[in-house]
């Protein structure tokens, strides 16, 4: 499934305020997101070209700072980060019935705007293995509520001769205490505005 995004105007060459995480990356939203049958050939062509390829995944209901500096830093881990990102089903299989917050359309939108994501995968099941046998990414990447020996597919990832990394911040952020805080500053006058 190809989501259509609006194009946007190029941004102004004067505008840089994050030069620090210029990553080169000018793609549009639509180029990012691919089924994983589009992407599969795009991954071995930037690994045969000599690229290393990072993947990270996660749902990013709500993205916040934990989720952009564990993006941040796996794309800094190689030269092209492709983000696995949970389908509605899956979080909701994860996380329980009210969530996502967001369809998984808007979700890629918004990773799809982040200069350090250069592909996007929506996934329908709960661990991003079957993703990484079919793209064998150099390296796996999760957050820092993670070691390298605990990551469910490292396994799967050392088969192929990847190798797992942890980047990030600590886990200090979570969608979950974000809503939270939310609905503890909502009075119940002000939950139905925005």
């Amino acid at each position: 499934m190809l989501l259509e995004f609006p194009r946007q105007p190029p941004r102004p060459a004067a505008f840089a305020p994050f030069d620090k995480w210029d990553f080169g990356n000018d793609m549009t939203a639509p180029d990012k997101l691919l089924p994983l049958e589009s992407l599969e050939p795009v991954v071995a062509a930037l690994k045969a070209s000599g690229k290393t390829v990072v993947f990270a995944n996660g749902c990013f209901d709500l993205l916040h700072v934990g989720h952009l500096r564990y993006l941040q830093g796996a794309r800094q881990l190689g030269d092209t980060l492709v983000v696995g990102l949970n389908s509605d089903a899956s979080v909701r299989q994860l996380k329980g019935p009210q969530r996502p917050l967001m369809p998984e359309d808007e979700r890629a939108e918004i990773l799809a705007a982040l200069a350090c994501v250069d592909y996007i995968v929506i996934f329908q099941e709960a661990t991003v293995e079957r993703l990484l046998k079919v793209l064998k990414p150099d390296i796996q990447c999760k957050g820092t509520d993670y070691t390298e020996e605990t990551v469910p597919e490292r396994e799967v990832v050392r088969s192929y001769g990847g190798r797992v990394a942890i980047a990030g911040d600590p886990k200090d952020h979570s969608t979950r205490d974000l809503i939270r805080e939310i609905l503890s500053r909502s009075s119940p006058r002000e939950a139905g505005h925005s």
